[in-house]
């Protein structure tokens, strides 16, 4: 635990961190990949170059500066880090190199503002999070890998099936190399795909949600082929080389996005290609016959409707399916069954005589999310009913409009 003149210090840093956070997060990546080039390979570089990974980060470390002294008060932001790092495999060692680089780049962008008391205080700071973060991670990493199909690190895994679901999504079915159990998971966790595309400087790492229930010998994931997006070399590869019988290197089943066991009512709803977890939940969820579910999907028009016909066939007495259309084809009909054209909006779910009192699960594109949260704002549903996973801090998605 930090001294108390430490978390003094601390503490009044934190209106200079929200001022100049985001400037110091952009050097410590700077430093952190000229100084070590091979962690391009665990990172997202896309994430990178969009602003994600630095701006999330600043307000990581901003919050952990304003409540060193309270770390509940970070709700589940520390393990959603913990998850994203086990997902990667990040070693403990990997620490002190961040530490060292996070620390230049305090110094580098605050100058003669980041005295050596300052930096002393947030180097003893700094020591005391990883060693949260390790405790935590270590936990995890010997559960997992005591767990039947569980393995530390990343395994070899086969493209046993690739089905391609509509125009722009591909599954593609994975067993392990080795012949062993595929690990279980909770429905809406993800595992971490690191990949080798020819001709680009360095190795590939994105996580992808898994799309099927945890009754399988396989893992399941579905991808959006962005088309036209130079940001998409990593689904688009997938979709156009990767095929049956080739390998991929795969990280554990991580993530906190999880369906939670409850009684009360359960309303998925999804955008696109989110609909991955939400379709993972829907499957588990429907086991419970008592379970009132009510699964929404929203999407372009029947073309880009994805698994439809999966979920249908699932669906029993006290479930239902609804599809929301944004541009909906000629052939689409619509105003039956459920199926509205246009964007969500709150007087569909009151149509639909939905309980504020529901239990809520979304995911999507950030435009979407923030739509699905100002709804549910409006009708009044309670913190606790609402669960979504959104990169980057919440303040931020409820600012989009």
């Amino acid at each position: 635990m930090a001294s108390k003149k430490t978390i003094e210090i601390v503490k009044s840093t934190a209106p200079v961190l929200e001022q100049h956070g985001e400037a110091i997060t952009k050097v410590f990546y700077r430093l952190l990949f000229e100084n070590h080039p091979e962690l391009k390979d665990i990172f997202n570089m896309t994430n990178q170059k969009k602003g994600n990974q630095p701006k999330a980060l600043a307000n990581a470390v901003f919050k952990y500066a304003q409540h060193i002294d309270k770390l509940e008060m970070l709700g589940g932001m520390v393990d959603t880090i913990v998850q994203k790092h086990v997902s990667l495999s990040i070693p403990k060692e990997g620490y002190p190199i961040v530490g060292e680089n996070l620390l230049a780049a305090i110094k580098d962008v605050l100058g003669d503002a980041a005295t050596p008391e300052i930096m002393d205080a947030w180097a003893e700071a700094y020591g005391d999070l990883a060693a949260i973060f390790v405790s935590k991670e270590e936990a995890i990493y010997t559960d997992k890998e005591s767990s039947i199909g569980g393995f530390r690190g990343m395994k070899e895994f086969v493209v046993v099936n690739k089905i391609f679901e509509n125009d722009v999504i591909t599954s593609f079915y994975l067993k392990r190399k080795d012949e062993e159990p595929v690990p279980s998971f909770i429905a809406g966790q993800y595992i971490a795909l690191n990949i080798e595309i020819p001709n680009t400087p360095h190795k590939h790492t994105r996580n992808y949600s898994m799309s099927d229930s945890n009754d399988k010998d396989y893992l399941r994931i579905s991808v959006k082929k962005e088309t036209g997006n130079p940001d998409g070399i990593v689904s688009n590869y997938l979709h156009s080389d990767v095929t049956i019988g080739d390998t991929l290197l795969i990280g554990m089943p991580s993530g906190e996005f999880v369906l939670q066991e409850t009684t009360q009512p359960l309303v998925l709803i999804s955008g696109g290609i989110g609909v991955t977890p939400i379709l993972s939940m829907f499957k588990e969820a429907v086991k419970n016959k008592n379970q009132e579910i009510i699964i929404i999907q929203c999407a372009l028009n029947s073309d880009t409707h994805a698994f439809k016909n999966e979920i249908d066939a699932l669906l029993r007495d006290n479930s239902a399916s609804v599809s929301v259309y944004s541009n909906p084809l000629k052939s689409d009909v619509l105003g039956e069954n459920y199926d509205y054209q246009g964007y969500l909006t709150k007087e569909i779910l009151n149509y639909l005589e939905i309980s504020n009192n529901s239990d809520f699960y979304f995911c999507g594109p950030t435009p979407f999310m923030a739509n699905v949260l100002d709804i549910l704002d409006d009708l009044n549903v309670d913190n606790n009913h609402i669960n979504y996973e959104f990169f980057g801090p919440v303040e931020e998605l409820k600012l989009v409009h």
